[in-house]
C-alpha cells in the first residue's frame, strides 16, 4: 500500500515537471506564482476585516458588468467606464484613507510575519450561542428598567477590528452581570460601546462612527446614531438602551427599529446566530464528506 502511494507521488512529479519543463516555465515562474497568490490571499483578508469588504464586492459587481459590456461591444459605456476609473481610484483612496494608513503601519510592526499567518485568527473564536443571547437580553431589560443607557455592538461576519482598537480590550465571557455592571453609571467603562465577538466581550468604551442620516428623528441622541452610524459600514447588529425613556431600540443594515420588546431581540439575536451555525454546519458536511469519499478510494484499492 505505501509503496503504491509512493509510486503514483513519483508517478504525479514526472509528469508535471516534464509538463513544467515542456513549457518553458522555470522555477522563479513557480515562486512567482505562490507569492503573487500569497499576497492575494493576505489583502482580501486584510479587505475583510475592514469596512472596505462591501466596497471590494462592488468593485467585482462592477467589474462583471463592465466585463459584459465588452462582450457585447457597448463602446458608450466602455468610454464612461475608461473616464471615469481614474476619479473613482483616487475617491477611494481617499475614503479609506485610515485603513490604508493601518495597513502600511502593520507592515512595520514586529509581529507583522506572524500575523500573516494566522489566518483571519479573530475568527476562531467560540460561537455565538444561545447562552450568550439569553444574557444579552436579560442585561439589555434590566438596564432599561432603570434607565441605564448602554450600547451593544454584536459582530457579524465583518470583523471590526478597527472599531475594536479604539476601545479597552477586555476578552471576558459575556454574562449579564458584567454587561450590567459594565454600564453602570460613573464606571471606567460605561461611556462607549462594547463589542461582542463570538461568546466574549472583546473591547468596551470603544468609539463608534456617527450616522449622517437627516432622516432620523432630531430627538435621537448620540448612542442612537452611533448605532445606526456603525450598522451603515458593517453587518453587525447594535442594541441601545436609552438614557432618557429606558426604551430598547435595535439597528442593522442602516435601519432603527425604536421600542423593541425582549421578544423581538430575541429573535433578532436568535436569527443571526442560528445564520452563524449554518455556515458552520455546512463547512463541517464538506469536511466529513471528503473524509468519506477519501475513505471509499481507500477501501476500492
Amino acid at each position: 500500500m505505501v509503496q503504491d502511494l509512493f509510486a503514483a507521488l513519483s508517478s504525479f512529479a514526472s509528469k508535471y515537471l516534464f509538463w513544467v519543463d515542456s513549457h518553458n516555465i522555470t522555477r522563479t515562474d513557480i515562486a512567482e506564482i505562490i507569492i503573487i497568490s500569497f499576497l492575494i490571499y493576505n489583502i482580501l483578508v486584510w479587505f475583510k476585516q475592514t469596512r472596505a469588504w462591501n466596497l471590494l464586492k462592488g468593485i467585482i459587481v462592477v467589474l462583471v458588468f463592465v466585463l459584459v459590456c465588452a462582450i457585447f461591444q457597448m463602446n458608450n459605456i466602455l468610454w464612461i467606464a475608461g473616464k471615469t476609473i481614474n476619479v473613482i481610484a483616487i475617491a477611494i483612496i481617499i475614503v479609506f484613507q485610515p485603513e490604508l494608513r493601518r495597513a502600511l503601519e502593520q507592515l512595520g510592526q514586529k509581529n507583522f510575519i506572524t500575523s500573516l499567518f494566522s489566518f483571519d485568527s479573530q475568527k476562531n473564536q467560540e460561537r455565538f450561542s444561545e447562552r450568550v443571547t439569553n444574557e444579552i437580553v436579560k442585561a439589555t431589560y434590566e438596564m432599561a428598567k432603570v434607565k441605564t443607557g448602554a450600547l451593544i455592538v454584536v459582530e457579524q461576519d465583518v470583523v471590526l477590528g478597527e472599531f475594536e482598537r479604539t476601545g479597552i480590550a477586555l476578552d471576558s465571557l459575556v454574562s449579564s452581570q458584567l454587561l450590567i455592571n459594565i454600564f453602570e453609571h460613573n464606571t471606567p467603562l460605561h461611556d462607549g460601546a462594547i463589542i461582542v465577538r463570538g461568546d466574549r466581550i472583546v473591547s468596551a468604551t470603544c468609539y463608534l462612527p456617527l450616522s449622517d442620516n437627516m432622516g432620523l428623528s432630531k430627538e435621537l441622541g448620540t448612542r442612537h446614531r452611533a448605532a445606526v452610524g456603525i450598522s451603515e459600514v458593517c453587518d453587525a447588529l447594535t442594541i441601545v438602551v436609552s438614557e432618557e425613556t429606558g426604551n430598547v431600540s435595535i439597528a442593522i443594515g442602516g435601519e432603527l427599529y425604536r421600542n423593541v420588546d425582549a421578544e423581538y431581540l430575541k429573535g433578532k439575536l436568535n436569527f443571526i446566530r442560528k445564520g452563524a451555525m449554518d455556515v458552520a454546519r455546512f463547512k463541517l458536511w464538506k469536511r466529513r464528506m471528503k473524509n468519506v469519499q477519501e475513505n471509499d478510494k481507500t477501501s476500492g484499492e
